[in-house]
């Protein structure tokens, strides 16, 4: 036997971004975000605090180049270039061409 109610479940329409403020959502597409996040443990300045920021696309690859650039400027001087940090890298880009997430 089928039994069937109405419940009222609260569904995302929307994520605006933190920054600027505009909406994620393109008309005839779902939310397109990224996500800036941390969850500081035992022993930092900042034990059990967890930040999440939602940025559009164009804020996302902003605040991206604007931490390449600082990992630039932190190694400048550097008499012996470190092996991990090369210049030309996709900084942070883990995956590409992956549509589907799988």
């Amino acid at each position: 036997m089928k039994i069937c109610e109405t419940q009222n479940v609260p569904v995302t329409t929307d994520v605006l971004c933190d920054v600027c403020g505009t909406s994620t959502t393109k008309p005839g597409t779902s939310a397109q975000f990224g996500v800036l996040s941390a969850h500081w443990g035992y022993g930092s300045q900042h034990d059990g605090e967890r930040y999440e920021v939602q940025l559009c696309e164009s804020c996302f690859f902003n605040t991206l180049s604007a931490l390449r650039r600082q990992r630039m400027v932190e190694h400048m001087f550097d008499e012996v270039p470190d092996q991990a940090i090369k210049p030309d890298a996709p900084f942070g880009l883990v995956e590409r061409d992956n549509y589907f997430k799988d």
